[in-house]
């Protein structure tokens, strides 16, 4: 009973799958506007369910900090790559801690999926 317990859980827990963002420690680099830095970023959906991702920055404590972006959410095909640029004032810089990626659920009736993933990159130190 124990054996077939633990292949069910093995099964499982390989079956679930979130997205991947890189870089984990993304570098800071200067922007073409004064008092901006940037950090390029790469998102791969692994998740045929979900298309709608949703960037976020946030502080030590988990409090929004302002950015910009070029779309806030954006699609992402599954088996798909994204690249996209956060840009940061460089006075934010000392709160910035993590930038993050949310996966968007649609309500559908028929959607059994009710995870979402949220993967976060830390910032830490000063522009290169």
């Amino acid at each position: 009973m124990l054996s077939k317990l633990t292949i069910a859980f093995m099964g499982w827990a390989t079956a679930i799958s979130a997205h991947e963002m890189t870089p984990a420690y993304p570098i800071l680099k200067p922007s073409h506007v004064t008092g901006i830095v940037k950090a390029e970023m790469s998102l791969f959906n692994s998740r045929e369910e979900v298309q709608y991702y949703q960037i976020d920055l946030y502080d030590l404590n988990w409090k929004n900090i302002p950015f910009s972006t070029t779309y806030r959410i954006f699609k992402v095909g599954y088996k798909e790559r994204k690249n996209f640029v956060v840009y940061i004032r460089e006075s934010d810089l000392d709160e910035a801690t993590y930038l993050c990626t949310t996966s968007k659920i649609k309500r559908r009736a028929e959607s059994s999926t009710i995870i979402s993933s949220k993967i976060c990159s830390r910032i830490d130190g000063e522009p290169a």
